[in-house]
């Protein structure tokens, strides 16, 4: 245990040094001059020992030779090596992440935050809140993700941005997985304009955060916006050694690619990502890659191989215990299984997933389950919509306008919420049919001038200014 003095007394105080000077001495069985010499005399020993003065660096490493440490356990209680080993330690239950169960990981890296605030090593602290922080997005925890990253942003105000950009990419991430899409764009330009503007290229930052755009602008229907996030990523990608980092920006650049109708390169895209996760043994991303090629699949027509892909996806992720991801990944199953005529086995995935006691719980359906799932306003929105949306499909096929209805009704304030401009339109234009097709023509022309009013402004409209591009 580390001397940490009485009423929050800094370690490193001249009182603190000066008892544990006195506390090593004496176990030593040395005398004050003893310790003293050659280089002091036994006054300044005593004068320290009795905390009135700060030694210097100088004076820290004779002590610290005469008494047996280091000269930082000296200043410091800290033990030689805690740090090091720490980060070893944070290491281990990163791959504890990658490899397994978010709530078995949590439990470690909290247990490595208690550790190092007990011997008050900030930078661990951050690595450790970063590390929890993560495991609480993959198990839908978002508010306690959130005030994770918020903490770690906290704790490293004083260092050089770059040192933020993971926690403020964390907490960008919550805010788009809740449906603040906005206000996830706004954290990550303001970032990137702070990085610009300052002179602190850091091209792993600049990387992370272009990366990391590239989502909420697609989900907002900002297309031109996502495209040159990934045209600036990939023109740092060769600044760039990390490949955790890389096969991010691979799976990134990939969605905008299969916006633009390049499924062949998306497809290449997401390949060179699997292949960098499947080295680094990062399986909730590779799982990702799943996800989005068999997405890909499905934009193409090939429903058997996107049945396929977002099969394996989700069972990684459900082996991974990643709840909220893998109930987002039921969803886009859910709309190729529709497609490919399994109208029964599609509803069966969709209507637990809206559970009861939310903002969801009074959706057609809702109430008649005993076991009812987790996804739902707030934790993962925009899919809560497209599953609401894909139930009204059903319905429609089925003859049941009036659920259909309630459905697609349902999905229209999460997906405005969301600021979800392409969805949003679409589903205004499925509404709309419906309404004209049960002769309520001035119904239907609202729906169809709401879902114009959206498609005329598809989100970059709403941004603001784009981040000013980096100097490469």
């Amino acid at each position: 245990m580390s001397d940490s003095g009485s009423g929050g007394v800094r370690l490193d105080e001249p009182a603190v040094i000066g008892r544990r000077v006195l506390r090593l001495r004496t176990e030593l069985g040395l005398t004050q001059r003893q310790l003293a010499e050659p280089a002091y005399t036994p006054a300044y020993v005593s004068t320290l020992e009795s905390g009135k003065v700060r030694p210097s660096e100088a004076a820290l490493r004779h002590l610290a030779e005469r008494l047996g440490v280091t000269s930082e356990e000296l200043a410091t209680g800290r033990p030689a090596r805690l740090a090091a080993e720490l980060r070893l330690r944070l290491t281990d239950a990163r791959r504890a992440l990658a490899t397994g169960a978010p709530e078995d990981a949590a439990p470690l890296f909290r247990a490595l935050y208690a550790e190092a605030v007990e011997h008050a090593l900030p930078g661990e602290q951050a690595t450790a809140l970063l590390g929890l922080g993560d495991c609480l997005l993959e198990s839908g925890e978002l508010d306690d993700a959130h005030e994770c990253f918020a903490s770690v942003e906290r704790l490293l105000a004083d260092e050089p941005l770059p040192r933020r950009v993971p926690a403020i990419r964390g907490r960008a991430n919550a805010h788009r997985l809740t449906g603040e899409l906005r206000y996830a764009c706004y954290l990550l330009e303001t970032a990137l304009d702070q990085l610009n503007a300052s002179g602190l290229q850091d091209p792993d930052a600049l990387l992370l955060l272009y990366t990391a755009s590239i989502a909420p602008y697609m989900d907002m229907g900002a297309h031109e916006r996502a495209a040159h996030a990934a045209e600036l990523a990939i023109a740092l990608a060769p600044r760039v050694d990390d490949p955790a980092l890389l096969a991010g920006m691979h799976r990134g650049v990939a969605r905008t690619l299969i916006a633009q109708g390049r499924i062949a390169e998306a497809d290449a895209s997401l390949a060179k990502a699997q292949d960098l996760y499947r080295q680094l043994h990062i399986r909730t991303e590779l799982a990702h890659c799943h996800w989005m090629r068999g997405y890909v699949h499905a934009q193409d027509g090939d429903l058997a191989r996107a049945e396929n892909e977002l099969r394996t996806a989700y069972d990684m992720l459900t082996a991974k215990r990643a709840a909220l991801f893998a109930e987002q990944v039921e969803v886009e199953l859910a709309d190729v299984l529709r497609r490919r005529g399994k109208v029964q086995e599609a509803e069966a995935l969709l209507r637990p997933l809206l559970a009861v006691g939310t903002e969801a719980a009074e959706a057609p359906g809702a109430t008649d389950i005993p076991e009812a799932r987790s996804l739902r306003a707030g934790r993962g929105t925009v899919h809560v919509g497209a599953a609401h949306r894909l139930l009204g499909l059903i319905a429609e096929e089925c003859g049941d306008t009036a659920a259909a209805e309630e459905h697609y009704r349902a999905a229209l304030p999460l997906l405005e919420r969301a600021g979800v401009a392409g969805d949003l339109a679409g589903l205004c234009c499925l509404l709309g049919d419906l309404l004209r097709r049960t002769g309520r023509t001035e119904a239907a022309l609202d729906a169809y001038r709401t879902g114009l009013a959206h498609r005329a402004t598809p989100g970059t409209t709403t941004l603001g200014p784009a981040p000013a591009p980096p100097l490469m």
